[in-house]
């Protein structure tokens, strides 16, 4: 899986497709959640989130984990200037990186866990779950699809051209869309609060490890 050439036009590309639909998503609870010390962002991209997340909260220490090094340089880039607290950049893919026990008091992983297959996801939230601190927070946005009714369909038909497109110019591992959720509640986390938006399409969560 590669990111690297849609990194240069990420940006157009989202604006064109969905406005700022996904931005506002990605800050949902940017200024709600407790002021977290050290950040783990996984698949951060082109640094649409890092930003003002660094904005929001200039001394926290945050790691940024991208497999594609063409998203990285895109979120160096975008991130420059601003915070002054430290920012690591670590190019790697999730599934191999080995990340510090204990350590972050906020995961954030916004559009990221779709794109992995349910065995995949499982791996990975227990791998960030031995990062995390033991009350962090995790925020998550994401697509999902609801329940049913028209807008069922809507969304399937949506997730279906997604999935094609994505699987084509970056070889993603997903061929469809898995929910977090139950790995979440496995490791430890509970839904303390959910935002959907665009007829359920979207959803931003936060999540909170329980004592």
């Amino acid at each position: 899986m590669s990111f690297d050439l849609l990194a240069p036009h990420y940006r157009w590309l989202e604006f064109v497709l969905a406005g700022g639909k996904l931005q506002r998503c990605r800050t949902a609870f940017l200024h709600e959640i407790p002021v977290p010390r050290n950040v783990l962002i996984c698949g951060e991209g082109n640094g649409r989130f890092l930003k003002p997340c660094r904005e929001a909260w200039p001394e926290a220490r945050i790691t940024c984990v991208d497999f594609s090094s063409g998203m990285l340089a895109q979120a160096k880039k975008r991130a420059k200037g601003t915070g002054q607290g430290k920012t690591e950049f670590i190019h790697a893919d999730i599934l191999q990186w080995e990340p510090p026990a204990q350590t972050y008091d906020l995961i954030v992983t916004h559009f990221f866990l779709d794109c992995f297959r349910p065995e995949q996801l499982e791996v990975i939230v227990a791998k960030l779950s031995t990062a995390a601190s033991p009350r962090a927070n995790w925020l998550l946005a994401d697509f999902q699809a609801p329940a049913s009714g028209w807008v069922r369909s809507r969304a399937q038909a949506i997730l279906g051209l997604m999935y094609f497109a994505f699987r084509f110019a970056t070889r993603l591992p997903a061929r469809r869309l898995t929910p977090p959720d139950d790995y979440l509640g496995r490791y430890g986390f509970i839904l303390r609060e959910q935002r959907v938006s665009e007829w359920s399409l979207l959803r931003t969560d936060w999540w909170q490890r329980s004592a």
